[in-house]
């Protein structure tokens, strides 16, 4: 039990460490960590994960809001649709074979990648309306609503926050400083999550005591998330993640398909 709960923690510092630092990527890391790692089935390790995630965004926002870094009206527009996809997807997760689910968080992973790739071109490229950023209007409601939904389904589905988009969809459609999104992406993160949480305590309990064990190296990776900045520069926070997160993909759909194929036990 020692050496689980060991292994519970060290599964959890990442999934923190990724989420205060970028604002992305915590349930990303966490999910196939705690599978590989921590011993748990894919559908414990995907409700923890919303857990997790959820309560780590929650100590992130607090300290961006601070800092007057969160934007209310961003995340309720993000947040309502959010909810509800992510409450369907939990449903659908409990549907599909776990080795079909993890091929497919694979092929997941390598789409974040060229998303946030395409992020930084873009970022640069783009000229944007910044109404939605300082004033938030009706029309800004409609814009995210749409994207929050798919987020939120994404988020129930596989467990992974879904900041990957979120945080995208702030600076590209909306506008935001880059500060200001992650910030308003941690907010929108643990609301989306309740939902899935939600969803998911319906099929079955959990480990709450590995739970704990996940969650206390997750709060402390956020600490230390949250203050990366001053220590790492943001181009190697940004190719480390990225050369981690493709890393995991590879094993996670070469090792799945091989279990499909009955090539592994």
């Amino acid at each position: 039990m020692i050496d689980q709960a060991l292994r519970a923690v060290l599964a959890g510092v990442p999934i923190g460490l990724q989420l205060g630092a970028t604002g992305t990527g915590g349930g990303i890391l966490g999910v196939p960590l705690m599978v590989y790692i921590a011993g748990m089935s894919l559908q414990q390790a995907a409700a923890m994960s919303l857990m997790i995630v959820g309560a780590s965004s929650l100590v992130g926002a607090c300290d961006y809001g601070r800092k007057g870094m969160v934007k209310p009206k961003a995340a309720a527009a993000f947040s309502w649709t959010g909810m509800i996809g992510s409450w369907g997807g939990a449903f659908g997760h409990h549907m599909i074979r776990q080795e079909v689910l993890l091929v497919l968080f694979g092929l997941l992973l390598l789409l974040i990648r060229a998303v946030m790739a395409r992020q930084r071109h873009l970022a640069t490229e783009s000229a944007v309306d910044e109404s939605c950023a300082i004033l938030f209007p009706r029309t800004c409601w409609i814009k995210v609503g749409g994207i929050g939904l798919i987020v939120g389904t994404l988020n129930g589905l596989f467990g992974v926050g879904g900041g990957f988009m979120v945080v995208p969809a702030l600076i590209l459609v909306l506008g935001f400083p880059a500060r200001a999104a992650v910030g308003t992406s941690l907010m929108i993160i643990f609301l989306i999550s309740i939902g899935g949480v939600v969803g998911h305590m319906q099929f079955g309990h959990l480990e709450w005591s590995l739970l704990g064990y996940v969650l206390l190296g997750s709060l402390t990776g956020m600490v230390l998330g949250v203050r990366a900045d001053t220590w790492v520069s943001p181009a190697v926070m940004g190719r480390v993640t990225a050369s981690i997160t493709i890393s995991i993909a590879g094993i996670l759909i070469v090792v799945n398909l091989a279990k499909l194929a009955g090539w592994l036990g």
